[in-house]
């Protein structure tokens, strides 16, 4: 009886997985693709935190967060703009920061 609760959980959660894959592979994304929106959206938070901040950053500082954004802008690209809708707002402040760190990196080179 036990065994048999098992296996009907087992499959209930692998339908459930390939449900969520056949969802994600309909609307266009890659399951790869969806999974580092995913990572990129995590960091987002941290980046509109940072951005948030304000102040100056090192010269260290500005590369990392450079860096770091242009990961998020490339996952975020990969997906449809309905999936972060919400995280516009956070986008749009990190993109700002971004704009400003390039162009004072610009300007003192």
């Amino acid at each position: 009886m036990v065994e048999a609760i098992i296996y009907i959980l087992i499959f209930i959660i692998f339908s459930l997985i390939v449900f969520s894959i056949m969802q994600i592979r309909m609307a266009g994304i890659q399951v790869k693709d969806f999974w580092s929106f995913i990572k990129a959206n995590e960091l987002l938070d941290e980046l509109y935190i940072f951005a948030k901040k304000g102040g100056n950053l090192s010269p260290q500082e500005q590369v990392i967060f450079l860096t770091e954004a242009e990961k998020v802008f490339e996952a975020f690209e990969k997906v449809p703009s309905m999936l972060w809708d919400e995280e516009y707002q956070k986008y749009r402040e990190v993109l700002n920061k971004y704009k400003d760190i390039k162009v004072l990196r610009w300007a003192s080179n």
